[in-house]
C-alpha cells in the first residue's frame, strides 16, 4: 500500500468520528408519551407478546432486519491472524456494505476466541439478537466446522461469506465465461489453487452446479490433492481423486478453468500456455492475482481472464453476493442459507450479466459501452438490479426449499 493510501485510509476512518458505524432511532422519542412506549411502561407490551410467541421479536424489534457480522481476526484479509481487535475495522466495512448495498443493519463481533469451542459457544448464546450471522475472516480448517456446528444449533441463517460468498460470485463468472467459451460445466476441466475456505466452498458449489469430481483438481502448498496423500483432513480429502498429477503444472496441462485463491504470481506463462484451446482464468488473489492480467493476455488472446481487483475487467467481488443473499434470506425470516439458496443467487448473477446493461452502471464506471462478453462475465456492484434480483431468486428458493417462515413478499412475486 502506497504512503499516499495509508495516509488517506487512516484519515477515513479516524475523522470526523472515530470508525465507519453509529446507530440511528427508528421511531421518535421527543416527548413524555414517546418516552413512555419506548421504554417503560410501554415496552411491557411488546416483552409479553415475544414471550407467549417468539416469533413476534420480528414484529415487535429489529431482530429481523439485523445481522452479525462476527469474526475472530483469524484470517483477516491478506493480513493474516492480526487478532480480533485490529479486525475489527474490516467488520465495521462490511457493516457498511451491508447497509450500503441492501440496508441491512449490522452489528459487528469481535470475539476473543482462536479455540472452535470457545468461538460457538459465544456466538450461538447471541442468537437471539440477530436475524442472521455473517461469519468472516476465520481461518480454514476451524472455519468449516465453526459453521457447521452454528448452524445446526442456530435457528437463523449462518453464513461464511469468505466461504459461500466468494464461491457465488465464481461459480457466476465462470458459468458465463465457460458459455462464451462454447464449454459446459460438466465437461470443464478445472483446477482450483487454494485449499482454504473459498477453494473447497468454490468447488462444493461448482459440483451443486453440475462439475463432475473426476474433473476437478484442488491443489495446495503440497501439490495436487490426490487419493495416495495422507497428510490431507476431511475437506481435503473429500476432493482427493486417483490421479497421476502431482504438482500445478501437471494438473494444468489440458486443463479448461484455473481458479486462483491463493498468492500472487504463482500461476506461470508456461502454465497458462499449456492450458486446454479458450480457457478460464481467475486470479483472485488481492491485491497481487496468481498471474497480472497483461502478462495472461500476452500468452494467450483465447482467454477469458478475471481478477479480485477493481482495475481490471471482471472483478470477483463478494459485495455482489451477500448482501443479497442476506436480504432475500431475512425478507422471508430463512432459517438457513441452503445450497438451493445459493444456487440461485448464482443463477440470478449469471443471467443479470447477459441482459443489457443499464445507463446508472455506464455513468458509475465512466464507460460509453458495456456487454456481456469476455470483459463483462458478471454484474458490476453498482448495477442497481442486483437489490431486485438477488434477493428475490434467493427468497424464493427459500420458500421452495421449506427454510421460510412467512410467505413471498408481494414485491418478490413478479
Amino acid at each position: 500500500m502506497s504512503d499516499d493510501l495509508t495516509r488517506d485510509a487512516l484519515r477515513y476512518h479516524a475523522e470526523p468520528v472515530p470508525g465507519k458505524l453509529a446507530t440511528a432511532l427508528t421511531k421518535p422519542c421527543s416527548t413524555q408519551a414517546e418516552l413512555s412506549l419506548a421504554y417503560t411502561p410501554g415496552v411491557a407490551a411488546p416483552v409479553r407478546a415475544i414471550a407467549e410467541e417468539p416469533l413476534d421479536a420480528f414484529r415487535y424489534t429489529g431482530r429481523g432486519n439485523l445481522v452479525g457480522v462476527i469474526s475472530n481476526g483469524t484470517a483477516v484479509l491478506g493480513l493474516g491472524n492480526t487478532g480480533p481487535l485490529a479486525s475489527k475495522p474490516v467488520m465495521e466495512g462490511k457493516a457498511v456494505l451491508f447497509k450500503q448495498f441492501a440496508d441491512i443493519d449490522v452489528f459487528d463481533i469481535e470475539v476473543e476466541a482462536e479455540d472452535p469451542d470457545d468461538f460457538v459457544e459465544t456466538v450461538a448464546r447471541l442468537g437471539p439478537t440477530f436475524g442472521g450471522i455473517n461469519l468472516e475472516d476465520i481461518a480454514a480448517p476451524a472455519c468449516f466446522d465453526i459453521e457447521r456446528r452454528l448452524a445446526e444449533r442456530m435457528d437463523i441463517p449462518v453464513f461464511h461469506d469468505d466461504q459461500h460468498g466468494t464461491a457465488v460470485i465464481v461459480a457466476a463468472g465462470l458459468l458465463n465465461a465457460l458459455e462464451l467459451q462454447g464449454k459446459a460445466l460438466a465437461d470443464a476441466r478445472i483446477v482450483c489453487l487454494g485449499a482454504g475456505a473459498a477453494g473447497i466452498a468454490s468447488m462444493n458449489l461448482l459440483l451443486n452446479l453440475g462439475a463432475r469430481a473426476e474433473n476437478l483438481r484442488l491443489v495446495d502448498r503440497k501439490g495436487v490433492i490426490h487419493a495416495g496423500r495422507d497428510d490431507l483432513n476431511q475437506w481435503k480429502s473429500a476432493f482427493a481423486v486417483e490421479t497421476a498429477d502431482r504438482t500445478l503444472e501437471d494438473a494444468l496441462s489440458g486443463a479448461d478453468v484455473f481458479i486462483g485463491v491463493s498468492g500472487p504470481d504463482l500461476l506461470t506463462r508456461e502454465m497458462v500456455a499449456s492450458m486446454a484451446a479458450g480457457p478460464v482464468v481467475f486470479a483472485l488473489s488481492n491485491p497481487d492475482p496468481e498471474i497480472r492480467p497483461e502478462v495472461a493476455r500476452a500468452v494467450r488472446d483465447d482467454l477469458i481472464l478475471a481478477t479480485g481487483r477493481t482495475d481490471y475487467p471482471n472483478q470477483v467481488n463478494n459485495v455482489l453476493g451477500f448482501p443479497f443473499i442476506f436480504r432475500g434470506a431475512l425478507d422471508v425470516r430463512a432459517s438457513a442459507i441452503n445450497v438451493p439458496m445459493t444456487t440461485a443467487a448464482v443463477r440470478a448473477l449469471a443471467e443479470l450479466a447477459r441482459e443489457p446493461v443499464p445507463s446508472e452502471v455506464l455513468t458509475a464506471y465512466g464507460r460509453d459501452d458495456l456487454a456481456f462478453g469476455p470483459d463483462y462475465i458478471i454484474p458490476t456492484p453498482f448495477d442497481p438490479r442486483l437489490g431486485e434480483r438477488v434477493p428475490a431468486a434467493v427468497a424464493r428458493a427459500a420458500v421452495d426449499s421449506g427454510v421460510a417462515r412467512v410467505e413471498l413478499p408481494a414485491r418478490y412475486q413478479t
